[in-house]
């Protein structure tokens, strides 16, 4: 079976020097290999593709047959990288916490504890009788965020 550890290992080496990094890799038993690539500031088919050759040069087909595949972690996937989320910073995302609480928010910072985010909430004012809109900035530690995504408004 295809190690995944020597897999980033060499697509660490063929990215040093880019403004791309590796996100993520996955093997399945049926040695199927899925690399995620993200950059700060685009990823494109060919580097993609380059890489993708890059990796295949290392290892030898007629020893161990496998299938690889280099893509870009798209828009809307989960961010998984403390730089994917540093990438983010000061754009809307959708987080949702451990507890089953999802929040609409901007991300302020990123640090390797946890986000902080800020966000509009309605909260109850002493000497108000409805609810007050007001601006809330919150840290949450990783631990208690189930996943992390870039938000997209169509309207």
């Amino acid at each position: 079976m295809i190690d995944c550890a020597k897999i980033l290992e060499i697509a660490d080496r063929e990215l040093a020097g880019t403004d791309m990094f590796t996100v993520s890799c996955t093997c399945s038993p049926a040695n199927e290999v899925e690399l995620l690539i993200d950059s700060d500031t685009s990823v494109t088919i060919e580097a993609c593709a380059e890489l993708s050759r890059a990796i295949e040069a290392h290892f030898d087909r007629d020893e161990e047959d496998f299938s690889l595949m280099v893509a870009s972690a798209g828009i809307g996937s989960e961010l998984r990288t403390l730089r994917q989320y540093r990438k983010l910073t000061g754009s809307p995302v959708e987080v949702l916490l451990r507890n089953g609480t999802k929040i609409l928010a901007r991300l302020d910072s990123a640090d390797e504890n946890g986000i902080t985010v800020s966000y509009k909430e309605r909260q109850a004012v002493e000497g108000r009788k409805r609810k007050v809109e007001v601006d809330v900035v919150r840290t949450y530690p990783f631990e208690e965020i189930k996943y992390t995504k870039e938000y997209l408004d169509f309207k």
